[in-house]
């Protein structure tokens, strides 16, 4: 008798304790920053992340109050930390008292809420719009008829061990996603193509794009400026290569500070967004995941521009050095001639 009660007593000590469920703090950081704190640490003031968080909430908010759900507006900080920062996950998530599980699914959900919700990423069409962009290009160096500046950027992501791994090191010997943007002269993404691996040449991520259509059916007209690594096109000036004389010169000078633009475009937005930048490290996901995080970025700061919101971090111009040459195309006659008598007026 005496065994079997000593055997129940330990089979009893046998099983295996329940974890006790840990509850971390978290603070309500939106009550306890002022907004110049707020724009340092997540890019938005307090009424601009609320509003955020009205626009996703039904995408990303818990269907159940159980379990202790994480409430929307931690979501929303976590992944904008994220995205501000490039800081490690860990660290991010420790911040807003979530595990780091919980926070790799939550930045992915409230990226994906992020892209589908806001649509500020559109090409001008009014008459209306396409006047004022013009104008607005003309003040910068006299340069006329233009509706948008194009050039593309390399964002640095985690390598891979696919059949397909080369083809995303790009020029510069990292991996990397080429991305191809057009700006107007307000540091605003008008068209981004975030879907071609970084060896992928600039001219070809152009000839892919829906961009040709978009110019070619546009009403009253106009150009993009883009350096020497795109084509010539009667919708797409580029610089003289070998200028010959001053009409020539002040042209490529004109053609060089109005193109600008997309450089300080691009370096706002890797400044505003440092999981984007070098110094942010790289994209640690799958190509697929990175290109949704880049097109985020992209509308967030779409949004900050919008809403007039500072920059209260130091810029410096995006420059991933000049591609090759594109090459010549056969129809390119009519867009030399058209840039002749452009220059012309210079």
């Amino acid at each position: 008798m005496a065994y079997i009660i000593m055997r129940e007593i330990l089979q009893e000590n046998d099983k295996p304790l329940r974890r006790e469920r840990v509850f971390r703090d978290r603070s309500q950081v939106l009550d306890t920053m002022s907004d110049y704190e707020l724009i340092e640490r997540y890019r938005f003031p307090s009424n601009v992340i609320l509003t955020l968080v009205d626009a996703v909430k039904k995408d990303i908010e818990p269907k159940t109050c159980r379990s202790y759900a994480i409430p929307a507006h931690i979501q929303v900080l976590t992944c904008l930390r994220f995205l501000a920062k490039g800081d490690y996950l860990s660290e991010t998530t420790d911040i807003h008292g979530i595990s780091k599980a919980s926070g790799c699914l939550i930045i992915h959900r409230v990226i994906n809420a992020i892209c589908k919700n806001l649509n500020n990423i559109q090409f001008p069409s009014r008459k209306e719009q396409l006047t004022n962009i013009k104008a607005a290009f003309y003040k910068i160096a006299g340069f006329p008829n233009v509706v948008g500046a194009i050039d593309g950027t390399q964002i640095p992501i985690q390598g891979m061990t696919t059949d397909d791994e080369h083809l995303y090191v790009c020029r510069k010997g990292f991996h990397s996603i080429n991305v191809q943007a057009v700006v107007d002269a307000d540091l605003r993404f008008t068209n981004a193509v975030c879907k071609f691996p970084g060896s992928t040449h600039d001219a070809y991520i152009l000839q892919n794009s829906f961009l040709p259509n978009l110019m070619v059916s546009l009403q009253s007209g106009g150009w993009i400026t883009g350096d020497s690594g795109y084509p010539l096109k009667e919708w797409l000036m580029t610089p003289i290569r070998k200028p010959s004389g001053g009409q020539e010169e002040r042209y490529n000078s004109a053609h060089c500070r109005t193109r600008n633009v997309i450089e300080r475009a691009f370096g706002v937005l890797k400044a505003r967004f440092r999981c984007l930048h070098k110094t942010g490290g790289c994209l640690p996901y799958k190509p697929d995941k990175c290109t949704k995080i880049i097109e985020c970025a992209i509308r967030l700061h779409n949004l900050a521009i919008n809403e007039k919101v500072p920059l209260m971090v130091e810029t410096e111009v995006g420059d991933d050095g000049q591609q090759p040459f594109a090459p010549v195309f056969p129809n390119i006659v009519a867009a030399a001639v058209l840039r002749e008598r452009l220059v012309q007026r210079f």
